[in-house]
């Protein structure tokens, strides 16, 4: 583990020397005081919570995550540095984690900085911070499987544009597929154990039901266990890219 952390630890810091992490940085905090406070109605409401911060959290990352994602591999592919990758002392797993919890801290960054969203909800009100904290936990959570998501179809493309159109149409169905109005919408067609399944495979269900303050380990497994496949699955493309 050692390894993941220094290559990690390389490739965060590596975030930061370039503009276009910043911006990503601004856009998205502004974006999410933006859908809080207007688009989610927050003054009017007259309830001092974050809930409609994390109400927008899945479809703000849809967009975002793939922008992060799409340069993990697709980058390193086009520009020929991968081969180089490939020779250090690693094995793809370890490349592969690295890669990936890097992004995930950097994520990790940008929640961070709409914590002052916490403090002025506890200003304004009393608010329950500890259905907040579990939110914010579920968000990150939710960001990482879909950085996992990006990751694996970054590493099938040389192009970003590619990998960044792909991981949002996957994030896009993973997000909506347990969504009320797609099942609902099934419901004349599809058996009853079909829905079931749908709902069960779908995203916003799992993380709506953590944002409600209750650490369900299924829950956590789901999101844990999803991740952990298109990780893998990462791992075998770039283990199969290797070999032809």
């Amino acid at each position: 583990m050692r390894a993941v952390f220094v290559l990690a630890k390389r490739e965060f810091c590596g975030y930061f020397t370039t503009p276009a992490a910043w911006i990503f940085l601004m856009i998205f905090v502004a974006l999410s005081g933006i859908l809080t406070f207007y688009a989610g109605n927050f003054f009017s409401r007259g309830q001092a919570d974050l809930q409609s911060f994390f109400l927008f959290q899945p479809w703000l990352y849809v967009f975002l995550i793939s922008a992060i994602s799409m340069r993990l591999w697709a980058e390193e592919r086009r520009s020929g540095t991968i081969e180089l990758l490939m020779t250090l002392p690693m094995s793809t797993w370890e490349l592969v984690l690295g890669k990936f919890f890097a992004a995930w801290a950097f994520v990790g960054v940008a929640l961070l900085l709409t914590m002052p969203m916490w403090v002025t909800v506890n200003y304004l009100g009393r608010p329950d911070n500890g259905v907040i904290l579990v939110s914010y936990f579920a968000s990150f959570l939710m960001a990482g499987t879909f950085l996992s998501v990006g990751s694996c179809l970054s590493a099938c493309t040389k192009s970003q544009m590619v990998a960044f159109v792909l991981t949002m149409m996957a994030c896009i169905l993973l997000t909506f597929v347990g969504s009320d109005a797609l099942v609902e919408a099934f419901s004349s067609v599809a058996a009853e154990k079909v829905l079931k399944v749908m709902r069960s495979f779908g995203f916003l269900m799992h993380f709506l039901s953590l944002t409600r303050g209750v650490l369900d380990l299924r829950d956590i497994l789901f999101f844990v266990s999803f991740s952990g496949v298109f990780l893998f699955a990462c791992v075998v493309v770039l283990d199969h890219k290797k070999a032809v």
